[in-house]
């Protein structure tokens, strides 16, 4: 009986080793990786609210506003494959930091400047900011989310989705109160969080590397085709996601004559409820699969986006939460795809999809702000409700990503 104790004990053992070490998130370190996220997604979200009051200061066309966008997505969205590349060839923790500090210099100087192109400028530093942060900051924490991928990276992804919602409200409460020069409070957050990322650097490098070698081992090749679906799938979800982040509050200011001390509330309900759609998705999606979560997600968007748009009052306010709710939760499913289809590349991989894909949407953006120019807000936003239903019938194309 003895014998049979310790031979039961040491296939137990081995077993035991055989087992993946990663099987649960790393919380303390999507935690930090979440914080950077928010600061940086803070900046990121801070650039529509300021449009109108840029847009009011030196006189600008809608289209001018547009390409302000169009700046922002180039920069923070479109060269993130190439951060993403260099991210899978050697792990670069130190661009982290960095990466905070650039983006909350540029738009904390934003408010200073007092031409167009200088604006551009303070915009293109942010922007490369936030593009060398995310391939970086997805890949790792891809790497410490264990086997529950769409839970580990929603966790990170929350940080920006909060970040997204509360650049808004917070850059609209520094202008308001002390005018655009007012951005230079952004420095506050970002500095702070600059410094506590630099003092854990080697704790964040250490318990990445050792993931790094078991994820690389045994992974499958790229599937091409399902990425380049995916990626025109999240270029039409990121019509809708920056048409009515960028126009909701022209909308409200210029239509619905609406308190300008709101602009910031309303994108903060719209985003926020995408905040919590991402956590909330993550594990949803690991129940009944990622791909059929976000085809069922597309189908309901418009809907919600067309009611918004027929709609006055409280109920005006409950249909943008509900729209932002189910489209953001997307964006960290996309990811979680995207990884499933380069597992070999996961840095660019998130560049694509984070990147490239939604800056694909940012040119939409530009498309809108003519459209509004020529026919008015009214058709720019209708234009957005209707993107999700493409998004639906292509994402129906996606294959079914192959298990681990």
């Amino acid at each position: 009986m003895s014998t049979e104790l310790i031979e039961h004990s040491t296939h137990s053992t081995a077993g035991d080793r055989d087992k993946p070490t990663l099987s649960r998130p790393n919380m303390p370190m999507l935690g930090l990786l979440a914080l950077g996220h928010m600061v940086i997604d803070i900046n990121a979200g801070a650039v529509a609210a300021l449009l109108p009051f840029l847009k009011s200061a030196l006189a600008l066309s809608y289209t001018s506003a547009g390409v302000i966008v169009l700046a922002s997505n180039a920069t923070s969205s479109l060269i993130q494959p190439i951060f993403g590349y260099f991210a899978d060839k050697n792990a670069r923790r130190w661009i982290l930091p960095v990466s905070v500090f650039l983006s909350t210099v540029g738009i904390a100087l934003t408010g200073l400047a007092n031409s167009y192109a200088l604006v551009l400028t303070m915009i293109v530093v942010s922007g490369i900011g936030v593009a060398s942060y995310h391939p970086e900051g997805y890949r790792s924490a891809a790497q410490m989310a264990g086997s529950r991928k769409a839970t580990g990276v929603s966790i990170f992804s929350i940080g920006g989705n909060i970040g997204i919602a509360l650049g808004p409200p917070l850059i609209a409460l520094l202008v308001t109160g002390y005018g655009l020069r007012g951005t230079l409070g952004m420095l506050i957050p970002g500095l702070l969080v600059t410094i506590l990322m630099s003092a854990s650097l080697p704790r964040l490098s250490g318990e990445a590397v050792a993931s790094t070698h078991k994820q690389a081992s045994g992974a499958r090749k790229t599937n091409l085709y399902a990425m380049t679906i995916l990626i025109f799938v999240v270029a039409l979800r990121s019509w809708t996601q920056g048409g009515f982040a960028t126009f909701v509050p022209f909308y409200y200011l210029e239509v619905l004559h609406g308190d300008p001390r709101m602009v910031g509330t309303l994108l903060t309900i719209f985003l926020g409820s995408g905040a919590l759609g991402t956590l909330v998705a993550g594990p949803i999606a690991d129940r009944i699969g990622v791909r059929r979560y976000a085809i069922g997600v597309f189908l309901l968007a418009t809907p919600l986006a067309a009611a918004f748009l027929m709609t006055r009052g409280i109920l005006s306010y409950v249909l943008l939460g509900a729209l932002g709710f189910v489209l953001v939760s997307t964006f960290t499913i996309t990811v979680v795809l995207a990884h499933a289809y380069m597992p070999r590349n996961l840095g660019m991989a998130s560049g694509f999809i984070v990147g490239f894909a939604t800056g694909a949407g940012g040119l939409g953006v530009t498309v809108l702000g003519w459209v509004a120019d020529q026919w008015g807000l009214i058709t720019a936003l209708w234009i957005s409700a209707l993107m999700p239903l493409a998004a639906f019938a292509v994402s129906l194309f996606l294959p079914e990503p192959e298990k681990s």
